[in-house]
């Protein structure tokens, strides 16, 4: 296991408590370098999406944790936030909430001369997601893709 993925690991296991106290839940957390600084980001979410005064609570918190545990030996800037409605489907969860919901997939490599996809998602597994469309089912491997979200008309 990496350094970045111990301190990811730490982090969501102190952060974790705080969020199950307020009704929210973890998306995403991640440890990683952006030009010269470091960044330390929790993701939350919560049904209803995650005011400005939620990332607040949880950054308030998570802070004193992180100062009490210090177990990051560099300097880095700690942001809270919500996923944000592009998010990429990382975890089992974030299949799950978008089962039945129309999905964008894009491709490292063109498959029948296109990189992106669109379709409702109708099932996944470790290793594949099946959508469907207009044109019948289609399954990718999970290898193959290198962006999936829930697609968004504005």
């Amino acid at each position: 296991m990496s350094q970045r993925e111990k301190y990811e690991q730490k982090a969501e296991a102190l952060i974790t408590p705080i969020l199950e106290s307020n009704g929210f839940e973890l998306v995403d957390m991640e440890y990683v370098k952006e030009g010269s600084n470091w960044y330390l980001r929790a993701y939350i979410d919560k049904e209803g999406g995650i005011t400005v005064d939620d990332c607040e609570v949880v950054s308030r918190a998570f802070s004193e944790k992180l100062d009490e545990e210090d177990f990051i030996d560099t300097a880095y800037i700690m942001e809270v936030s919500s996923p944000g409605l592009g998010r990429p489907l990382k975890k089992e969860k974030d299949y799950l909430r978008n089962m039945g919901k129309e999905l964008e997939i894009r491709t490292y490599r063109a498959i029948d001369r296109e990189k992106e996809f669109y379709g409702i998602l109708k099932a996944y597994d470790a290793d594949s997601v099946t959508i469907e469309n207009e044109d019948g089912e289609r399954t990718f491997l999970k290898a193959d893709i290198a962006l999936i979200r829930q697609a968004f008309d504005f």
